[in-house]
C-alpha cells in the first residue's frame, strides 16, 4: 500500500503509528530532505534524530575538525573523531544509527557563492552555527530560495528557536534586523554551555523539521520560544512580518547574499 519495505515499517513502527504520521507520512519523510548547517552542539542532536526518523537524504555542511573541547555536548562525535573533518565524522554516525538513509557531506564553509547551490537541494534548512555571520546568511538566502528555516540558538542556561517560512512568517531579520556589535555577546567558549541545553534545543530542531515535513502538523511558524532552563520556563511570543525588513520586507534592499562582519552568536 505504501512505499515502505518492510525492513521500514519495522525500524518506524513506533513512529508510523503516531497520529499525524502514518504509512503517508512515514514516505513523505522518506522522500524528504534536510541540510543541516552545522554539525556541532544543535546539529549532533538534530541530525540523530532525523536519520533515526528515516529522513532520507539529510544534508551535513561543516569544515571544523572534531576538537576534545566538542565532546561534551556535539554527542554525534566520540573521542576516536578527534581531528577528523565534522561532516564526516557526523555522518558516519547517522549511518551507524540508520544505513537506509543518504547523508552528503559538504567540508568547506557556507559563504555568499556556495550557499545558494547548497540550500536549493534540500526542502527544510536547519540552522546549527555559532556566529552571526552565518546565521543572517542562512537567512537570507532561506527567504530568498523561499526554502523553510528552523533556526535556534544556545547559550549556558538558555535558547530560542524560531521557523521561518519565507513570504508567510517573520525572519531573522525581522526580529533583529542587524547583528549585535563585535564583543556584545559573548560565545559559548567564553560564556559556558551545558550539554543537555543545546540537546533539548537540536531536538526542538529535528522535530520543527520532522513536521514541516510531514506538512500535516503545526509547527512554530509565526512564533519565538524562549527556554529558561534554569527555571524550566518558556516564552513564546507571536511574531509578525516587518514590512521593513531588508530582505522579505515589501521594498527589500538585500537581494543577492553576503555576509556580515564577524561576531559571536547568542
Amino acid at each position: 500500500m505504501y512505499d515502505l519495505t518492510d525492513e521500514e515499517i519495522a525500524r518506524y513502527g513506533r513512529q508510523i503509528i503516531v497520529p499525524g504520521v502514518g504509512g503517508q507520512g512515514q514516505e513523505r519523510l522518506k522522500r524528504g530532505s534536510v541540510l543541516a548547517v552545522g554539525a556541532g552542539g544543535l546539529g549532533s542532536p538534530s541530525l540523530l534524530y532525523l536519520a533515526a526518523a528515516g529522513v532520507g537524504r539529510i544534508g551535513i555542511i561543516d569544515a571544523d575538525a572534531v576538537d576534545v573541547t566538542n565532546l561534551q555536548r556535539q554527542i554525534a562525535h566520540t573521542t576516536a573523531d578527534l581531528g577528523r573533518n565534522k561532516a564526516e565524522s557526523a555522518a558516519e554516525t547517522l549511518h551507524a544509527i540508520n544505513p537506509l538513509i543518504e547523508t552528503v557531506t559538504y567540508t568547506e564553509r557556507l559563504d555568499a557563492g556556495n550557499a545558494p547551490g547548497i540550500l536549493g537541494e534540500y526542502d527544510v534548512i536547519i540552522d546549527g552555527t555559532d556566529n552571526f555571520p552565518t546565521r543572517y546568511l542562512i537567512n537570507d538566502a532561506c527567504v530568498l530560495l523561499g526554502k523553510p528555516l528552523v533556526t535556534a540558538a544556545i547559550l549556558r542556561y538558555s535558547g530560542q528557536v524560531t521557523v521561518v517560512l519565507p513570504g508567510e512568517t517573520a525572519c531573522y531579520r525581522c526580529l533583529f534586523p542587524e547583528p549585535p556589535a563585535p564583543g556584545a555577546v559573548p560565545s559559548c567558549s567564553q560564556a559556558g554551555i551545558l550539554g543537555p541545553v543545546a540537546g533539548v534545543m537540536g531536538s526542538i530542531q529535528a522535530l520543527e523539521a520532522i513536521k514541516l515535513l510531514l506538512g500535516t502538523l503545526d509547527t512554530l511558524a509565526g512564533r519565538f520560544v524562549a527556554f529558561d532552563f534554569l527555571s524550566l520556563e518558556s516564552q513564546v511570543m507571536e511574531l509578525r512580518r516587518n514590512e521593513g525588513c531588508a530582505v522579505c520586507g515589501d521594498t527589500p534592499t538585500i537581494t543577492t547574499l553576503h555576509v556580515e562582519q564577524d561576531s559571536c552568536v547568542l
